[in-house]
């Protein structure tokens, strides 16, 4: 099986092992995959067409992504302590 991941570039490629994160590409959030905020979403309907996957929080970040402040806490208090990029 192959899935579809996100890169640090921004595209999508394939890859035989599923993503280990997943994100929501017009808020640039990537989270855990079992994310309750993310999950609520889901269910009522909303979100699946924006869901994208990283394999690892390194690409995420690369890719213009900040941390969920729901299920990474600890990283969104540190991503919003970091000075602005740019």
């Amino acid at each position: 099986m192959a899935y579809t991941l996100l890169g640090a570039d921004g595209r999508s490629y394939r890859s035989p092992v599923p993503g280990t994160l997943g994100g929501h590409r017009r808020l640039r959030i990537y989270g855990l995959l079992t994310c309750p905020s993310a999950r609520r979403a889901l269910a009522r309907g909303h979100y699946a067409r924006h869901r994208v996957f990283f394999a690892d929080e390194e690409t995420a970040v690369a890719a213009g992504y900040r941390p969920c402040a729901v299920c990474l806490p600890d990283r969104y208090r540190d991503w919003r302590r970091s000075p602005a990029p740019g």
